[in-house]
């Protein structure tokens, strides 16, 4: 029998890319009369959300109660965290020293900044102390934080009650996780059929954002955004697969070829949790990590590791303080990198302006009154840092699945139980 190859074309993250030229193109041509092709984007962005909060919950509560079982649970949950903090904090690092070394704030014509100068924000920038933190992490109605799509208290739930279910008798707690296991199958299923119209969605927002925005304001930072590109590739292709190639036996080609297509999502959509879907299928089915390290690590990470946001706040710190010519001392230095780390890991993965970089800047002595410059054009910074974001959610599965001693065992059960269907 002869096996027709599939035409390049019929991938989806090709088909993306594909929508997001074509858009950029419309874009640029049509102007703000693009915003008429918005709807596309919301429809798409629309049924993502409508999905994304229950696959979570289910996601995050098999895959606790699967690792609960585990003897490697706490080494496996410790090393998430501690992946995710000692990441952000590198990238904050990077961002320094690139910003110090290309000085992209330099020369930067201030009189034509001047008309977007504004202190609206200066109250946006308070850093909530550590218990207050905790509460708010919290949930003191599950359904309420649902129903807000509250994700940092959905997920703390959902941790506690996974972890719950895996010290019940498994005779009692089997048909619930069975259950969920159909559950989270069902919602995926359901991705898989709103990522068909992907294309579409992904052209009426990248048409829109460049109608809108154009790119007469991109080139008063154009050296900003280029040091960005960089430290965004450096890490992205240089950190994390070196993390992966000393640290876990996936080959790195293969994590960069299969990684496409989340990619390609997370660039359009700027939303890590748009894209979560996405990410756990390539995981699992491609990368071949246990579902429940996936389900585990991925939803966290969707949450709280936000590597790319990190090296976004530490670059717009150095850059301000270039443009209005503030000396950084070593304690500034410290604060940029202890706020931008903590305020990474806070962020919630879905698009909009990050106004945590205000706090960043307050904490380092930074004036704040040019910031509107660079909210306008949040969007592009944004679809560039959550590509990265959802790369590192990933390598953090790969490296992290190594420590589950079950992985091998649980590989060869499913290989089994293929071959028996």
């Amino acid at each position: 029998m002869v096996k027709i190859k599939k035409n390049v074309f019929s991938n989806i993250g090709t088909q993306v890319v594909i929508a997001m030229v074509i858009g950029t193109a419309v874009g640029a041509y049509m102007g703000p009369g693009a915003e008429v092709f918005a709807p596309l984007g919301s429809i798409f962005i629309h049924l993502i959300k409508m999905l994304v909060i229950p696959l979570v919950a289910a996601a995050i509560i098999t895959g606790a109660a699967n690792l609960g079982d585990s003897p490697a649970a706490g080494k496996i949950g410790i090393s998430t965290f501690a992946f995710f903090m000692l990441t952000s904090a590198v990238a904050v690092a990077l961002a320094i020293g690139l910003g110090e070394l290309f000085q992209p704030g330099v020369g930067v014509d201030l009189s034509s900044m001047h008309s977007m100068f504004s202190n609206e924000y200066a109250d946006k920038g308070e850093v909530p102390g550590f218990f207050a933190t905790v509460l708010g992490m919290i949930p003191t109605n599950i359904f309420q934080s649902l129903n807000d799509a509250n994700i940092l208290q959905v997920l703390v739930f959902c941790l506690f009650l996974g972890i719950a279910l895996s010290k019940v008798d498994k005779n009692k707690s089997a048909p619930l996780m069975s259950a969920l296991s159909a559950l989270v199958d069902a919602f995926v299923w359901m991705i898989n059929v709103v990522m068909r119209i992907a294309p579409i969605g992904v052209f009426g927002l990248m048409a829109e954002a460049v109608g809108t925005f154009g790119f007469d304001v991109l080139t008063m930072v154009m050296k900003l955004f280029v040091v960005y590109v960089v430290a965004i590739l450096i890490f992205g292709f240089g950190f994390y697969p070196l993390l992966i190639k000393l640290l876990s036996k996936v080959s790195v080609r293969h994590f960069l070829s299969v990684m496409k297509a989340p990619q390609a999502v997370a660039l359009s959509t700027a939303s890590s949790m748009a894209t979560l879907p996405v990410t756990m299928d390539v995981v699992e089915k491609e990368l071949n990590i246990n579902n429940s390290t996936a389900s585990f690590v991925l939803p966290l990470g969707a949450t709280i590791n936000m590597s790319g946001n990190a090296i976004y706040y530490g670059l717009v710190a150095v850059f301000f303080a270039q443009v209005f010519n503030v000396d950084l001392t070593f304690g500034a230095y410290a604060a940029i990198i202890f706020t931008a780390t903590i305020g990474a890991i806070g962020q919630a993965g879905v698009p909009g302006p990050s106004f945590l970089v205000v706090a960043v800047l307050l904490a380092a002595g930074i004036p704040i009154e040019g910031l509107p410059l660079l909210f306008a054009l949040d969007r592009i910074f944004d679809m560039i840092r959550t590509a990265l974001n959802i790369t590192g959610d990933a390598a953090c599965a790969v490296i992290v699945d190594g420590l589950n001693p079950n992985h091998e065992q649980q590989e060869n059960e499913l290989e089994d139980e293929a071959t028996v269907r």
